[in-house]
């Protein structure tokens, strides 16, 4: 255990062990500033003998893993989880403004100004905006507790076309699978052969409608989250009188966002810290490295 220390300008020391701390509090060298995790504060003007300190931020869709340490010792380590009521908070909140805007109350023009993917370039969706702003915010906490002098952000690389096909190759990759097909359920319609994929046209049915085996909401308008169904089979299913076989297809929702973040939270991290070393690696790099210092008693083989 170690307690973290704030110089007498609140700027970040070497942490000291808990005896330290307790000397330095029973002769009121020191206050309590923090109680998790545990920080004090000097009150005296003192020398400040720093080491190298090297933050690692393990970046994922639901978890955030971080560790800063010294060549000697590891310092700090935690582990967040992120939230995943975003999309649900989103809905919720859509569809409360629906319900005021239907309700026979006086008239409020729409007010197009405040769609924020017409007032300003870069922008990113809600959910994507608030795991990378959990990520600097981890970060920043352990900035303000310990004088680290390096940032290292592990993210990871993803081809979400050669994961959908793994022959794909050359120009096939500007040609996916919606090629020459005016919109998703036009491409939907003929991938399921027009034909009702609950029933197989045993209802006669000439109306087919494209179903979403999860909610829009959760699931998206990708082509694997919809299925053709007739209009009878459609109208049954959402009375509860029918059940479906089918899953949705492969989600890469998490390997879209990792590709989202991976510049965007380096680009941050090195627009707010211009001093810090900020770079990236990867995971293959990380585990590569490990390997070359693990000891061969760890890698030899058991059994």
């Amino acid at each position: 255990m170690r307690v973290f220390v704030l110089n007498k300008r609140g700027k970040p020391l070497m942490p000291c062990s808990p005896a330290k701390a307790r000397l330095l509090l029973k002769e009121k060298k020191a206050i309590v500033v923090r109680r998790t995790p545990f920080t004090i504060q000097l009150t005296i003007a003192t020398g400040e003998a720093k080491q190298p300190v090297s933050l690692g931020v393990d970046a994922g869709y639901k978890h955030v893993g971080l560790s800063a340490s010294t060549e000697k010792a590891e310092l700090y380590a935690s582990e967040v989880e992120l939230r995943q009521d975003v999309s649900d908070l989103l809905s919720a909140r859509r569809a409360l403004r629906q319900s005021r805007r239907s309700r026979n109350t006086r008239y409020r023009a729409p007010r197009f100004d405040i769609r924020i993917r017409t007032k300003r370039k870069g922008w990113l969706a809600p959910t994507v905006e608030n795991r990378i702003n959990v990520h600097l915010s981890r970060i920043e906490t352990v900035l303000r507790l310990l004088p680290v002098t390096k940032i290292t952000v592990e993210t990871a690389s993803f081809d979400t076309q050669l994961l959908k096909n793994p022959d794909i190759a050359g120009k096939e990759y500007q040609e996916g699978e919606q090629l020459s097909f005016w919109n998703v359920r036009e491409y939907v319609l003929f991938r399921d052969g027009h034909v009702c994929q609950h029933c197989h046209g045993r209802s006669k049915d000439p109306v087919l409608n494209v179903h979403h085996l999860e909610s829009r909401r959760t699931g998206g308008d990708s082509p694997g989250n919809l299925i053709t169904l007739c209009e009878t089979c459609h109208k049954a299913l959402h009375r509860g009188e029918i059940t479906l076989k089918a899953k949705r297809g492969q989600s890469f929702r998490a390997e879209t966002f990792m590709g989202i973040m991976r510049r965007e939270v380096l680009d941050r991290l090195k627009a707010s810290h211009p001093k810090l070393e900020v770079q990236n690696t990867y995971g293959y790099w990380t585990k590569h490295a490990w390997m070359l210092s693990a000891s061969p008693a760890i890698l030899a083989p058991k059994g």
